[in-house]
């Protein structure tokens, strides 16, 4: 797994206002900012405060806020249940279900309670808490530790879906899920926390539904969720030493998802290829084709290209991981085929 190098936390400012942080650190800013901004913000789950990535980053929100985190035994389904009916009361749970899983044990607990219980009482009572999980393959998880549930989420009615890539996303989209009375489904990956970034100085929230174009281009469209937008990144690098320019179009959430900035993009370049590590058949990938498919077809001038995780179970070997997973390689791949 990808650790943060915890050892220097302390952010590096810039002349403009803004720090760089890791991705880690943005996450913690966030979880400090959301606690100190509102009282009935609680933490709930193992990872934020139990495993060596996040410890040092997190140990002064646990003396800052010590009645405030609580670190439930290894029990998804009662904490998460516990989580719902802490939102319900008045609280503002953050519940971490750590790797992502671990979330078919309280299943049936997000998608046919959380997301269910403000139309079923017709209005009368919402659930605003924030589901957290570590998704994606990280090396090592093998078939039962690699899971990349968010379109399973995103086939959910009634949770929201944010899927930040960079440590000023996920802290200003955490501002925002905080305080939308509706559940947030929010998946991170181990393998962005090492990752630098530009974060403001003063705080942020970003609005959901809003996504951001990370590299501008005229020949392709690549779009990519979480971990996937920086191997589309790392994908453009390596396609402008041949003169392909590539843009590189992150939705930030998938629900809502700005379906209109990716048929901008789009009509713009006349080309699509989409990663994800979602498995193929079904995945983010599929739903975002598909609305492209529908709305924009006659601005394509080539197929639209998926790369996604293989449809089998993920294996442990790294060899055989890496052959089943979208890689940076592959996506340069898939633009390729389209330009010929």
């Amino acid at each position: 797994m990808s650790s943060p190098d915890t050892s220097t936390t302390a952010p590096s400012p810039s002349p403009d206002g803004s720090s760089r942080l890791s991705y880690a650190e943005g996450m913690a800013l966030g979880l400090r900012e959301a606690l100190a901004s509102d009282p009935t913000v609680r933490l709930m789950g193992q990872y934020f405060f139990g495993l060596t990535p996040w410890r040092r980053l997190t140990v002064d929100i646990r003396e800052r806020f010590p009645d405030r985190v609580w670190d439930p035994p290894i029990a998804e389904i009662g904490y998460v249940g516990t989580g719902i009916g802490a939102a319900i009361s008045g609280l503002r749970p953050i519940v971490d279900v750590a790797t992502a899983s671990f979330l078919f044990q309280p299943f049936s607990q997000v998608v046919n309670e959380a997301a269910n219980i403000h139309y079923m009482t017709g209005g009368q009572t919402r659930v605003p808490m924030v589901i957290h999980v570590n998704h994606g393959i990280r090396g090592g998880g093998a078939a039962q530790h690699s899971h990349s549930p968010q379109a399973m989420i995103w086939n959910t009615p009634g949770i929201k879906v944010m899927t930040p890539s960079s440590a000023r996303d996920v802290r200003g989209l955490l501002r925002t899920a905080v305080e939308d009375d509706n559940p947030v489904f929010w998946a991170d990956h181990v393998k962005l926390f090492d990752h630098i970034d530009e974060v403001p100085d003063t705080e942020e929230r970003i609005p959901f539904g809003v996504a951001e174009v990370k590299r501008a281009g005229t020949d392709v469209t690549i779009v990519g969720t979480s971990l996937m937008v920086r191997r589309a990144l790392e994908a453009a690098d390596m396609l402008a030493t041949d003169g392909i320019s590539a843009e590189v179009v992150d939705p930030r959430t998938l629900v809502p998802f700005d379906t209109e900035a990716v048929l901008a993009s789009v009509g713009r370049t006349g080309r699509l290829v989409i990663v994800d590590e979602c498995h193929q058949s079904c995945g983010v990938g599929a739903e975002i084709a598909a609305r492209v498919a529908e709305h924009a077809f006659d601005a394509l001038r080539a197929p639209i290209r998926r790369v996604a995780t293989a449809d089998v179970p993920i294996p442990f070997g790294r060899p055989m991981e890496e052959f089943v997973e979208p890689t940076t390689a592959k996506v340069v791949a898939a633009v390729r085929s389209l330009l010929g």
